[in-house]
């Protein structure tokens, strides 16, 4: 299934924007409960007006409020933001950490976020448990577990370590595009023959095609046949 899904989506990348790990951290912080997109649209004018820990530290609430409000939970995501710029400055000199260890002890950054740190900023390998991930391998019945810790533990012993971070955006990928929670298209996945759970969506490939979304719809038809 790991090989089909290299064949699908052969260039993966992380869908939030970034030039650096600060922005990358910050960024991942704003995508809690909001989509990519939208993250997307509010941090060009963000990174501008905050470029390092120290502008985080000191920013003005209500300013920082207002450039991140349309990500939702922004109060608690303001908290968030200036607390890291504080903890980064007092125990890193303003840097973000490239260690596992060091990262979930910053604001606003658990396990999921510091593993998108780790393996889109700093290279290090990780696997990203979110919503789509824990929903996808279930399916696949790679692991019954629910909890995001046991589900990267379990996948983690499957899958060779140094392809945990592009598999993370596969699995993220595929259940964005075409694996649903409520629909799944079935018909036009390129897992089908090794799904446990085909079927759970519409098998029927004209049904199903128009479920597909995303940049790589056509490429993914193709595969499928359509």
């Amino acid at each position: 299934m790991n090989r089909r899904l290299k064949e699908a989506f052969p260039h993966v990348y992380c869908e939030l924007d970034f030039t650096t790990p600060l922005e990358l951290t910050v960024a991942t912080i704003l995508s809690a409960q909001c989509t990519d997109v939208r993250v997307n649209q509010v941090t060009p004018a963000l990174f501008a007006r905050y470029r390092d820990a120290r502008d985080y530290a000191e920013a003005d609430r209500t300013e920082l409020e207002e450039y991140i409000r349309t990500t939702g939970f922004y109060r608690n995501k303001a908290n968030s933001l200036i607390g890291l710029g504080q903890a980064l400055l007092e125990r890193y000199d303003g840097e973000v950490p490239d260690k596992l260890k060091d990262l979930v002890t910053l604001p606003g950054i658990g396990r999921k976020t510091a593993n998108v740190v780790l393996g889109n900023a700093f290279g290090v390998p990780g696997i990203t448990v979110d919503t789509h991930f824990g929903r996808l391998v279930r399916r696949w019945q790679w692991t019954e577990e629910t909890d995001p810790v046991k589900v990267e533990h379990a996948v983690g012993a499957l899958i060779e370590r140094k392809e945990w971070t592009d598999l993370s955006h596969r699995v993220i990928f595929h259940g964005r595009r075409v694996c649903h929670a409520r629909k799944p298209a079935c018909g036009v996945c390129v897992l089908a023959k090794d799904c446990p759970s085909y079927g759970t969506g519409p098998t029927d490939k004209v049904a199903a095609a128009k479920l597909v979304k995303g940049p790589e719809t056509e490429h993914l038809l193709e595969l499928a046949g359509m």
